[in-house]
């Protein structure tokens, strides 16, 4: 794996000099990525292979800044200028609802969840549902599972 991260920068750093051949830089993380997935399924992979590998990704995320999301708080001020300047209409109704959703902390989701939880457990399916609707408004799927609820953000 060690090998494999020295030669994924190389491949990166190659694609950079040519011209910012941006498609090979990414390609070279691509293979990176799917041979590490192959060894980890075949059980060859190694605590001390992470390291190396991530490195490599940083490297990658240095030059594409692609592995941290960090949009929320830029569309947020971009939403909150919007109404500011009375164009809030002018904005996809579906990025104001995820900015709205990002307000909500994943401690807040999962405390909403606890109680739309402990509502179904006495069979109060109004408040259920209705807390339910709630997060869904602000961007937040809720799926019921025989394993208990489960959630991701719009």
């Amino acid at each position: 794996m060690a090998e494999l991260a020295k030669e994924t920068g190389e491949r990166m750093r190659a694609g950079m000099d040519d011209d910012l051949n941006t498609a090979q830089a990414q390609a070279a993380i691509f293979d990176m990525v799917r041979k590490a997935n192959a060894a980890m399924d075949a059980g060859q992979f190694k605590k001390d292979d992470i390291p190396a590998l991530l490195a490599s990704l940083q490297s990658f995320d240095e030059l594409f800044a692609v592995l941290k999301d960090d949009d929320a708080p830029k569309i947020r001020s971009i939403v909150e200028w919007a109404r500011a300047e009375g164009r809030e209409s002018e904005i996809d109704k579906e990025l104001v609802e995820a900015v709205e959703a990002q307000q909500l902390s994943n401690t807040d989701i999962e405390k909403k969840l606890a109680e739309m939880e402990a509502a179904r457990r006495s069979r109060n399916f109004k408040v259920s549902d209705a807390i339910r609707a709630e997060l869904g408004v602000l961007g937040v799927i809720v799926e019921i599972t025989k394993d208990g609820a489960r959630w991701k953000r719009k």
